[in-house]
């Protein structure tokens, strides 16, 4: 019989120590986006709560964002990048020279030793890449992990078009996730329709494009259960919430979901969107930045392109 393996040891649990985002300087509202797509403020406004979103500039580009997240959570979690065991970058824009932004993030941040891969779920891709960094802490295969959510949206949106050029904006937002004694990442429900994959799909042009309506009925009937799931795998119940963090696409899916899962005035939820727009992979970790003092318990839900989904329930740093 051939001599077992030997395995590392690991961890009982995994949490996250800080949070961190980076915003592009340029704010642009809806007026100029409206001109484009002969459309308006009000109309935008009324179709996904949408006031301004942040664009990036020539030299803001997807990975100068992401190691600015990154620098910064990594100070808020007092963790050198020497330590660092794992960069991940949840990304569905990343159009640079290199095929994976990943490592040139963990470059710039001089993490130098670290494991470091690109994870593309779309817009779920960032409770994709926490149920990825829970696992590899708890199992020892790393101490502790760079999670990034960075798009460069303007980058892979037609500004022409009527259907997606106002809800798209660009930016990075960052976690670390490092060792626990108790779970305070919770168990992922995740799962993916490629049925639907037309639904978001890239043009020859390299161009995203959405059928709408579609993607918001299949958000609006998929993302409660999804979110009661996660609930259920966490052993706890909406009421225990502090916060509900979803994608930020939508603000009407936003408050159907909390109408939906009857959250108490309690819960913060989290509508980000109303003054940055829809940042892809890069929405929750950003919209968890903007609730700095939230504390306890807060439901992540991930969806988009693939289709895919995914939720889990975390403890805020």
């Amino acid at each position: 019989m051939a001599q077992p393996l030997q395995r590392r040891a690991g961890h009982p649990g995994s949490r996250i120590l800080s949070v961190a985002s980076y915003r592009p300087r340029a704010e642009v509202g809806n007026e100029p986006i409206a001109a484009l797509i002969d459309s308006s403020d009000e109309w935008i406004r009324r179709r996904c709560g949408i006031e301004s979103r942040r664009r990036a500039a020539p030299d803001e580009d997807l990975v100068m964002m992401a190691a600015a997240a990154a620098a910064k959570a990594l100070a808020g979690a007092g963790v050198d990048p020497s330590d660092v065991s794992a960069v991940l970058v949840a990304t569905m824009s990343h159009r640079g020279g290199a095929t994976t932004a990943a490592p040139l993030v963990a470059t710039a941040l001089g993490a130098t030793q670290a494991a470091a891969m690109d994870l593309g779920a779309a817009c779920a891709g960032f409770p994709y890449a926490l149920a990825t960094a829970d696992a590899l802490v708890r199992s020892g295969s790393a101490g502790y992990v760079v999670l990034v959510g960075a798009e460069r949206m303007t980058d892979i949106v037609d500004e022409h078009d009527r259907g997606t050029a106002f809800l798209f904006g660009d930016g990075a937002g960052a976690v670390v996730v490092g060792p626990s004694e108790s779970c305070d990442v919770g168990p992922v429900v995740w799962g993916a329709d490629g049925s639907g994959s037309e639904l978001l799909r890239f043009d020859e042009e390299g161009f995203l494009r959405m059928a709408g309506p579609e993607v918001f009925r299949w958000a609006t009937s998929v993302v409660p259960d999804l979110a009661r799931r996660a609930l259920d795998a966490a052993g706890i119940s909406a009421a225990d919430l502090a916060a509900f963090i979803p994608h930020q696409a939508n603000l009407r899916i936003i408050s159907a979901t909390a109408k939906a899962l009857d959250l108490g005035p309690h819960v913060r939820v989290a509508t980000d969107i109303t003054t940055n727009g829809n940042t892809g992979a890069a929405s929750i970790p950003q919209a968890m930045a903007a609730l700095p003092d939230a504390t306890g318990p807060a439901l992540l839900v991930g969806f988009g392109a693939g289709l895919s989904y995914a939720a889990q329930v975390v403890i805020l740093p």
